[in-house]
């Protein structure tokens, strides 16, 4: 089938299934902004940002997604933090030591660090903190960010207590972390939620309530206020922070929405300033009509399909899991679905620093050559037109994932012969849903965690508790192991390297795109700096007069 006629029939399912653009308005004119200087502030310093899906929490150690982070990120300050344009820099410690053989951290923690009741930060509530992080009895799914510190993954897999990990306090402001081996990433690592400090008081008393309004002590620039489910998330000042002074605006809403033309819809009435992503098929009437408000930059994270390795339809089968791989026209999914606004994917792992990427041989055939050789894969696996396979593919609720699991579908309909029924689902279920061993095809994204190959590599890993492909590979994991333990950039870049290729030819995820960072902001909104991690905290906005 050529390119033409594939493009025909996936954007005519779409059309189908979609409902049409609204009509476009005539450009706005929001008058004078920030006054007769430009600069003036407005009087009332509020933001309203879009959220997507609905948090599960705001445990930090027991949180998953983005959602839940861009709330955490300002209600608690970590060791090591981001500057607005992703430098790494000091926050609650103000300065550290690293020894020269590169596996002890000696963090100074600030003096005027305060929790949001008053409480003063000490190092003994970061190994509180770090412990209570690989503790199995936390649930955490992200424990692993932590692994590289002494014992860790021991603690983790409950063959040492929580004691025995590589944290200590050497007094009230000086904290020292040992790991097992030099990892050049570490600093980058502390930016993450499961890195940040809880209030001990507040965890004991409260259990697993601590992180709800009424009860959540923080030590970051904003207190929670309120938490209305699937409405809004409030935030207010913390007039504690150790640089409230500093800090500008004074209340913040976080609004959870998974429609995204309903999030458009607030955006150009007013209701919101900051959105986090926009519709796909609105990307056109954006850049025409909007382009000052509109902001794309590069952005550490990829869109992908998993495949639960697992279920009997997929496991011991790579050549099948190729064939659905190979099937997937990237190109029409990232220009004619999202509009141009993705890159095609067939590596794993994004460019990132000190790294190069990995593709499988096929990604430079011609498309023709592609489907023979899917088509191929598919009749080896036992399947064919008269005997089709039939999938599920899961995603969480959203316009631009139904899309593409519309296009999808229709590739290896069209291909394979492919028989597939999709199931969306909030995001809270659908995260437990595809951990479950009737998922087949799951829908997902991994944004990196710190700017490093590792954290791509990390969680297929068969000890990651993100694995949900349930993939495992006893290569790949000693290429990662590997990596971990080598102290030389270069051979470590080689090390991951490798185990990038042996994950593509196995194929337990099926990369489709890389994301690029994707925004509306009101002219009124200032401070804001694109960055590769696409982290942006309020506490370093302001709202201009308007």
């Amino acid at each position: 089938m050529t390119l033409a006629r594939l493009a025909s029939v996936v954007l005519g399912a779409l059309l189908i299934a979609c409902s049409s653009d609204s009509d476009a308005p005539v450009m706005r004119d929001y008058g004078q902004i920030g006054g007769d200087s430009g600069t003036e502030l407005a009087e009332e310093q509020v933001l309203h940002r879009d959220n997507e899906a609905e948090p599960q929490t705001l445990d930090p150690h027991r949180a998953q997604g983005v959602p839940a982070s861009r709330v955490m990120q300002d209600i608690y300050e970590p060791l090591v933090a981001e500057a607005p344009n992703g430098d790494l820099i000091p926050a609650a410690a103000e300065s550290w030591d690293i020894s020269e053989d590169g596996r002890v951290y000696t963090f100074y923690m600030r003096t005027d660090g305060r929790w949001s009741n008053g409480d003063p930060v000490t190092a003994h509530d970061w190994v509180f903190s770090l412990r209570r992080g690989v503790d199995p009895a936390t649930l955490s799914v992200y424990s692993g960010i932590l692994f590289p510190i002494k014992n860790a993954m021991a603690v983790s897999n409950g063959e040492l207590p929580p004691e025995q990990l590589g944290v200590r306090a050497i007094d009230d402001l000086t904290l020292e972390i040992t790991l097992n081996n030099p990892t050049p990433y570490f600093l980058g690592l502390l930016t993450h939620s499961m890195a940040y400090a809880v209030h001990p008081p507040s965890v004991r008393e409260h259990g697993e309530k601590f992180s709800r309004p009424g009860k959540l002590i923080g030590n970051g620039p904003y207190t929670l206020k309120d938490w209305v489910v699937q409405s809004h998330i409030e935030l207010e000042r913390n007039p504690l922070y150790r640089e409230n002074e500093k800090t500008i605006i004074d209340r913040v809403f976080f609004y959870a929405s998974e429609n995204l033309d309903a999030m458009f819809a607030r955006y150009r009435s007013d209701e919101l300033d900051f959105t986090t992503t926009i519709p796909a098929r609105q990307l056109e009437f954006i850049k025409r009509n909007m382009p000052d408000e509109y902001y794309q930059s590069p952005y550490l994270s990829t869109y992908y399909y998993g495949i639960n390795t697992r279920n009997e339809l997929f496991d011991g089968k790579p050549g099948l899991r190729l064939a659905l791989s190979m099937a997937i026209d990237r190109e029409i999914i990232a220009e004619k679905i999202l509009g141009g606004a993705a890159i095609t994917a067939y590596s794993w792992v994004p460019p990132v620093q000190g790294y190069e990427q990995q593709q499988p041989e096929w990604a430079n055939w011609t498309r023709e050559q592609r489907h023979a050789e899917a088509r191929r894969l598919y009749a080896e696996a036992g399947y064919n037109q008269d005997n089709p396979l039939t999938l599920e593919i899961l995603y969480n609720t959203s316009q631009d994932h139904k899309r593409v699991a519309i296009a999808i579908s229709s590739m290896w309909k069209q291909v394979l012969g492919v028989q597939t029924q999709l199931l969306n689902q909030e995001w809270k279920v659908y995260l437990q849903t595809r951990t479950l061993p009737a998922a087949q095809v799951f829908r997902s994204g991994w944004v990196g965690d710190y700017n490093d190959a590792n954290t791509f590599a990390e969680i297929l890993h068969s000890q990651s508790p993100q694995n949900d492909t349930q993939w495992f590979n006893k290569r790949y994991d000693r290429l990662v192991d590997a990596a971990a333990a080598e102290s030389d950039l270069q051979a470590r870049a080689l090390l991951l390297q490798e185990a990038e290729r042996v994950l593509l030819s196995e194929a337990p995820i099926i990369p489709i795109y890389f994301y690029v960072a994707k925004h509306l902001i009101k002219p009124w909104v200032g401070g804001y700096v694109p960055n590769i991690m696409d982290r942006t905290y309020t506490k370093d906005l302001f709202i201009l007069e308007h």
